[in-house]
Order: C-alpha cells, then sequence, then structure tokens
C-alpha cells in the first residue's frame, strides 16, 4: 500500500551544528541525498526534514530567506507515543542548544510541549490518548 510521504524543506544557517542538533536528538544523516549544501534527515518512514544552506534552499523558491530567528514561516508538529516520549525528545534538544518555547500542554488526554532549534524553527510534541482520539 502506498504511503504519502512528507518532505519539510528548512533553511539553516550553520548546517554542520544543524546536523549535530539533529543526530544528538536521535536521528541520522541519510548520506545518500546530502552534500554540503543540504542534510536529510529521515524522522520516520514516511516524514524526512531536509535541511539546506541558505544559497540552497534559495533555489527552491523565488521568494526571500526569512531568518526564522526573527519570523516564522512554519510550526512543525510531531506526534510521540508517550508523555515521557514527548519529554525526552524536548530534553534532548534543549541538551542539543535547542531552547523550549512556550508553555507544556496538559489537557489529561493531550501533552505537548515545543521547542526551537538552532535556526529558531518551532517544533511541537505532542502525545494524544489513543481512546480520546478513537471516541
Amino acid at each position: 500500500m502506498y504511503q504519502q510521504m512528507i518532505f519539510v524543506n528548512l533553511a539553516t544557517t550553520d548546517l554542520d551544528a544543524a546536523k549535530r542538533f539533529f543526530t544528538e536528538l536521535g536521528y541520522s544523516i541519510n548520506a545518500q541525498f546530502s552534500d554540503d549544501s543540504t542534510a536529510s534527515i529521515p524522522l520516520s518512514d514516511t516524514i524526512v526534514v531536509m535541511l539546506h544552506t541558505p544559497q540552497k534552499y534559495g533555489v527552491f523558491t523565488k521568494k526571500d530567506v526569512i531568518d526564522s530567528r526573527k519570523s516564522s514561516e512554519v510550526l512543525l508538529a510531531l506526534s510521540a507515543e508517550s508523555r515521557e516520549k514527548v519529554d525526552e525528545l524536548v530534553d534532548k534538544a534543549v541538551a542539543a542548544g535547542g531552547t523550549v518555547t512556550g508553555e507544556t500542554q496538559d489537557h489529561g488526554f493531550m501533552y505537548g510541549r515545543a521547542f526551537d532549534d538552532l535556526d529558531g524553527h518551532t517544533w511541537e510534541v505532542v502525545w494524544m490518548d489513543p481512546a480520546a482520539v478513537e471516541g
């Protein structure tokens, strides 16, 4: 059965630092689709983050490439299998140089925290009780 994929393309001001950041979160770099201007980071079988230098990112758009530390171009949300996994990923991000952003959201059936990566992209990590989703 075909599974649609998403490729999240983001500009980074320091590709080497961004690669270290994501590997410290537990992800790997796919060397086959990486070079000196791009890093391919599979988050799952269907989600791949493509980090690009601003020059390389500019090849894909005619729009200005923004400074994501000053402007928000996207909010990214990742699911987690448990509340503990939410905390684990956010804590890894902070240890790798990211910053916590916003307040912890705890609604009982849903729990989430967010962090900004080294380039200021906001990543939300959310757990939802499967029983609440089904009901």
